[in-house]
């Protein structure tokens, strides 16, 4: 993946001369609804016309998404693939079953987003109960031989239900918002953040919960810039130290693979975080990846102390340490560093 700050010196179409990448926060309509988002183009230093890609147009495009996916309580696009895998139905199945057009259902998994209704008769399928309802309602759009198929895939969701009840029980100890606009409309998923660290840790090598600490900050801020979502789950707060996740002391025990180590500091003794198992690439996209090994690269080299002071320049601390804020995600777009 080339990140949009990496085509900053794209050549103009029009000119030949440098192009350089901004951010305006605008207004976009969508659904008759009006949105805020901050809609990245280049600009052409010669005659200052605006260009965009297809990367930039998708990033403003995921936040009128994400707000009116959150408005309304209706699944992510992530979310409506996940529910399908795990009733083991194919994309027609649940257009079926759910009473939707043909290849609705597959139109929703490459990111067109459900109206209200449909959104919500979604959202009522992920109770593996009320999924039963739902094929019940259908047996008579489905041969004898279907119907006790698609049942008997249900009934074992519903058999994993407690596990979920568990797995759920268990994520809410460690992040301390639901996906929304505070953690940047990451999915909330202790397998992911624990291959993002185990990743961070694989290229740096192990360090200070400090370190850890800015590196996961510039991880989701970036990933929120570039892809119009964070990647961990994670909100975070502007301490006297710098950004930190919120919560952090549960984020960083909360795992066998990762263990915390008492070292000598010199005046205290602190925290190591070293790897005890390899990172699961397959849990994240190339994309995902990729913004990993960029901000790894980036700091791997620095001490802890120097990462912490590089933090203390971004707009994203300065404006909310002094009353240990929350960092709004949308100072993503003002990042000094990245």
């Amino acid at each position: 993946m080339t990140m949009l700050n990496d085509k900053k010196n794209l050549v103009s179409p029009m000119t030949g001369g440098q192009m350089i990448l901004k951010w305006d926060l605008e207004e976009v309509v969508y659904r008759k609804e009006t949105f805020k988002v901050w809609y990245p183009y280049y600009e052409c230093m010669d005659t200052g016309n605006r260009f965009t890609t297809t990367e930039s147009d998708g990033v403003w495009c995921r936040q009128v998404h994400e707000q009116y996916c959150q408005k309304y309580g209706i699944p992510y696009t992530d979310e409506i693939v996940a529910l399908r895998a795990r009733y083991g139905l194919s994309a027609q199945k649940m257009s079926l079953i759910l009473g939707f057009g043909e290849n609705q259902w597959r139109k929703y998994e490459q990111d067109e987003i459900p109206n209200v209704s449909n959104g919500r008769v979604i959202r009522s399928a992920m109770n593996p109960n009320m999924m039963m309802d739902f094929v019940n309602s259908a047996r008579g759009v489905l041969t004898d031989k279907e119907y006790e198929t698609v049942r008997a895939k249900v009934q074992n969701a519903i058999g994993q239900n407690e596990a979920m009840r568990i797995e759920a029980y268990e994520t809410e100890r460690v992040f301390a918002y639901a996906r929304g606009e505070e953690n940047g409309y990451a999915p909330l998923s202790l397998k992911r953040l624990k291959n993002v660290m185990l990743r961070v840790l694989e290229q740096c090598g192990e360090m200070w919960v400090t370190k850890m600490n800015k590196l996961l900050f510039y991880i989701d801020f970036v990933s929120y810039r570039e892809r119009g979502m964070a990647m961990t789950g994670l909100a975070y707060r502007a301490i006297d130290y710098g950004p930190v996740p919120e919560r952090w002391q549960k984020v960083y025990s909360e795992f066998d693979e990762i263990s915390q180590e008492p070292r000598d500091m010199g005046e205290y003794e602190g925290q190591i975080l070293v790897a005890k198992a390899n990172a699961d690439d397959g849990i994240l996209s190339e994309e995902e990846l990729s913004i990993i090994d960029t901000v790894c690269n980036k700091l791997k080299d620095c001490s802890s102390r120097e990462v912490s002071a590089m933090s203390h320049e971004e707009k994203a601390w300065l404006d909310n340490h002094e009353s240990h804020r929350m960092i709004p995600y949308a100072a993503a777009f003002e990042l000094r560093l990245m």
